[in-house]
């Protein structure tokens, strides 16, 4: 394929990836059947991908709601063969790279209502958010079962059943499509950031596989995200969830070495990370936090700031993380945060204040088998030059972690300790 051809193919995925929640969104809205609509409008994905790019974009995208509509009022029950069909064809084709364009439907209020109504039907309270998640991805995102289980190393089957019962349990819910009360949807917008922070994290530092980062899954999160940012601009946490995404996702070029190694925050090349991102991130969260209720997402985003501004890690603002890090465990306790505290407080007022906060965290709550306990406490008691008990603690969060980038690093780690100083 000429790079000509990959340009325009990458160019009417773009497209499409920004029609596909507004055209289901009014699928779904004429016929009602949210699974029917969703197969039909996949099948009308799949046509468009290989013939538009030999036949030219059409004069009016949105008719592939036509074509969905079409589908789906001649054949309501797509069958198994057909949809293995489209699995199939799409597992084929190579993997989108990049999915961080202004939406299709900009200027649609219609098609905006559609989409928003979608995200919150997807991310309904009856379904576990692992379903959320897929569905998600599946119907707002656009992604095929095959391309969401290649992203969490599933099986296509396995994903495709997830998907086939979170349908099936917003059916049962008797969840219908279309403008939510107030409250409820305040509650429904909780969860839809919810689902698209942990896409990005699950693409941001894959929780297991050989591979550190899931590209697609990052590039969908921020996708999703800005859209929802476009559809409620006012809100202070989708900006905030936002901006932390963009701030995070800046640092990605300096996290790993040629060889996949990762590479840790304090080591990173700085020059590396990407500029463009940091300034809107920096802009989003600055323009949030001046104009609506301080929320986690925004304080998360503020503390990402701030290890922007640092050109090196000599230069990190500490105390002033610490403080975001005590304002956020008190608007949103969790023990992750507490975690996060325990280093932001070794790096301000020594190793021995953050190792006695993590004394604090109970280890049968649910980081009773994280790694990352352990691998925060091996970097304080290193510091505190306790060298055996931080080899150790190195070693645990090793055999902990299902992710072989973080394993091979934190044995290495381990390893340089055993080697005494000379190889320090």
């Amino acid at each position: 394929m000429s790079d000509v051809d990959r340009s325009v193919n990458g160019e009417v995925e773009t497209l499409l990836r920004g029609l596909a929640a507004s055209c289901l969104g009014a699928l779904v809205r004429h016929h009602g059947d949210f699974d029917a609509c969703e197969d039909s409008l996949q099948e009308a994905l799949l046509a468009a991908t290989v013939q538009w790019p030999e036949q030219g974009v059409p004069a009016n995208p949105h008719g592939l709601a036509d074509h969905g509509r079409d589908a789906a009022l001649t054949d309501p029950w797509r069958s198994d063969s057909a949809r293995h069909h489209r699995e199939v064809t799409v597992a084929a084709q190579a993997p989108a790279e990049a999915y961080l364009a202004p939406a299709a439907d900009a200027d649609d209020p219609a098609a905006a209502d559609d989409t928003l109504a979608l995200l919150f039907l997807c991310c309904h309270q009856a379904l576990s958010p692992a379903s959320q998640v897929a569905l998600t991805l599946r119907a707002v995102g656009g992604l095929t079962t095959a391309q969401i289980a290649r992203a969490f190393l599933v099986p296509v089957p396995t994903m495709a059943q997830r998907v086939s019962r979170a349908k099936q349990k917003i059916k049962a819910a008797g969840a219908t499509f279309g403008p939510l009360p107030e409250p409820e949807r305040d509650d429904r917008l909780a969860a839809v950031l919810h689902v698209l922070y942990l896409i990005f994290n699950e693409g941001y530092t894959a929780s297991s596989g050989a591979e550190l980062h899931r590209v697609e899954l990052t590039t969908e999160a921020i996708r999703l995200t800005r859209e929802l940012h476009r559809l409620l601009p006012e809100d202070g946490e989708v900006a905030g969830l936002l901006a932390l995404m963009l701030l995070t996702d800046a640092r990605r070029p300096a996290r790993t070495r040629a060889d996949g190694t990762l590479v840790p925050l304090a080591d990173q090349d700085r020059g590396q990370w990407h500029q463009a991102g940091i300034d809107e991130g920096t802009e989003l969260v600055t323009h949030a936090l001046s104009r609506s209720r301080v929320g986690p997402y925004q304080l998360q985003a503020a503390i990402a700031s701030v290890h922007a501004e640092a050109g090196r890690v000599e230069d990190t603002d500490w105390p002033q993380i610490l403080a975001l890090y005590g304002l956020l465990e008190r608007i949103a306790p969790n023990p992750m945060v507490t975690l996060n505290r325990a280093v932001a407080l070794g790096m301000a007022r020594g190793p021995l204040a953050g190792l006695e906060l993590i004394a604090t965290i109970d280890t049968d709550g649910p980081l009773a088998d994280h790694h990352r306990v352990d691998a925060v406490r091996a970097h304080l008691l290193e510091m505190t030059g306790d060298v055996g008990a931080a080899r150790s603690a190195y070693e645990s969060a090793a055999r902990r972690t299902t992710s072989v980038p973080e394993r091979a690093y934190l044995r290495a780690q381990a390893a340089r300790l055993a080697a005494g100083p000379a190889a320090q």
